[in-house]
């Protein structure tokens, strides 16, 4: 419960994605009884742990998501953030449609350019999503992104500058996008400044 008051408060608008890597099933009903739906998990292996949660929670993926654990979960996720490479939408669209269903998916870019990071380069934005038009099963609602690992507020509001530059051109570009997942427990309000529709948090609330 510590600092849900404060985050809602300074978020204006910009929708909430808690992170639940870790977390109790107990600590998760706290917050989705004060009206909080969209809830974000890092491993494959513990979201199928708390599928059981009211079936009204939207999950979301935000970790790396391996190409063979894409069967276990697309059956309870709203939307995969963590969309990284042709062959993992590739996957996705193929699980999807064999239970008939569309799933929502982020595509993650680097733009910090961090080697300890995975995500589609800045340059290679609309040659990528132009290569998954194919994919008639996912719906590619926006972008993800994270700030580079510094304290150096300047750096990460750079990146996130960037960010939302690129998303206002996917946006204008193509009609499906209207999702920019930027921010954490520790730069989500350079998130919320520089134009996030999302942020995802962790650490902070728990």
């Amino acid at each position: 419960m510590k600092n849900y008051k404060t985050i809602k408060d300074n978020l204006n608008n910009c929708d909430l994605c808690i992170v639940t890597k870790h977390r109790s099933k107990d600590q998760i009903m706290t917050y989705y009884d004060l009206g909080e739906r969209i809830f974000g998990e890092n491993k494959a292996q513990e979201l199928l742990t708390k599928i059981d949660l009211p079936s009204d929670i939207k999950w979301h993926f935000i970790g790396r998501l391996q190409k063979n654990k894409v069967r276990s979960i697309i059956k309870y996720v709203e939307c995969i953030q963590s969309v990284d490479s042709y062959e993992l939408a590739k996957v996705i669209n193929k699980e999807a449609l064999r239970i008939n269903k569309t799933v929502d998916i982020l595509v993650q870019f680097n733009i910090a350019q961090e080697e300890t990071k995975t995500g589609i380069s800045y340059e290679e934005a609309v040659s990528f999503i132009e290569s998954l038009s194919e994919f008639k099963n996912i719906n590619i609602k926006g972008i993800m992104l994270m700030g580079p690992h510094t304290d150096n507020t300047d750096e990460i509001e750079k990146v996130f500058k960037k960010g939302k530059q690129l998303f206002d051109f996917l946006k204008s570009k193509y009609s499906s996008i209207d999702t920019l997942s930027m921010g954490m427990s520790d730069d989500y309000m350079l998130g919320v400044k520089n134009g996030s529709t999302m942020v995802r948090i962790g650490s902070l609330l728990f």
